[in-house]
């Protein structure tokens, strides 16, 4: 089967799924029919699905992923002792794991094609992300994954192999102590559960910025002293990526790190 016969065989699939969406017209655009197929991925609820699907797309991610090449920590100079800083996309990383900034329901962004690194990383790793999630929020019987902790999943299509998941605090009007105490919470609750599962290296995305309002350099000075005292304390080896998509936050951390 060609990139384009999965492509075409994913979007017929999950439109069948449902009746409200056999109406949509498919579009002939190559690019308008991925943008289709990530959006259909995204209002996906939890479910189960077939064997045949996964296996589809588990190709086919896996072949996109490739398409946008992989960048190994051995790709990205070190900026200090156990400290990388890399501007791009974080679902090309091939870090032991990846951090995804979620929401409190931790089931990914179900807003199509939305431009958050949550909707990225669940689009890029496949329906199973969300899938597992699910399955962690139902194991702990919570409509709501708190602020400052962590939650680790498997990558699935992506190149790291675990998906760290941590929701930030959101910002509504001026930052406050206790907003920053949750943001180096999530910082720290990451790195904690990377070494409990001995992992060596972790990719941080700008969590809280964006979406939840954190200003980014404040968060940035909060994510590199967090960073800086847990490396200082404990001598594990967990090397650290700082991850950063914006020109705006590369200088912020160039500055920071030095």
């Amino acid at each position: 089967m060609t990139q384009t016969e999965r492509l075409l065989f994913l979007i017929k699939y999950l439109m069948d799924e449902d009746d409200r969406l056999k109406s949509v017209d498919i579009p002939e655009d190559y690019a308008e029919r991925k943008r289709l197929l990530r959006s259909l991925m995204n209002i996906r609820p939890p479910k189960p699905i077939s064997k045949d699907f996964l296996e589809v797309q588990d190709a086919y991610l896996r072949n996109e992923c490739a398409k946008k090449g992989i960048v190994a920590l051995s790709d990205i100079p070190m900026i200090q002792s156990g400290i990388y800083l890399w501007q791009g996309d974080i679902t090309r990383l091939a870090a032991d794991a990846i951090v995804n900034a979620a929401n409190s329901a931790l089931l990914g962004c179900f807003v199509p094609c939305h431009g958050c690194i949550d909707n990225a990383i669940h689009s890029a790793a496949g329906v199973e992300l969300r899938l597992e999630c699910f399955d962690i929020m139902e194991k702990n019987r919570s409509a709501e994954e708190p602020t400052g902790g962590a939650k680790i999943t498997k990558a699935y299509n992506l190149p790291c192999r675990y998906v760290i998941h941590t929701v930030g605090p959101i910002i509504y009007g001026e930052v406050t102590q206790e907003d920053c105490d949750l943001l180096a919470s999530c910082y720290r609750s990451c790195l904690e559960l990377a070494a409990a599962n001995n992992l060596k290296s972790i990719a941080f995305c700008c969590i809280s910025t964006g979406e939840f309002h954190f200003p980014n350099d404040k968060a940035a000075d909060i994510a590199v002293r967090t960073i800086q005292e847990y490396q200082e304390k404990n001598k594990n080896g967990l090397e650290v990526v700082f991850n950063v998509f914006k020109d705006k936050d590369y200088q912020i951390y160039m500055q920071l790190l030095g």
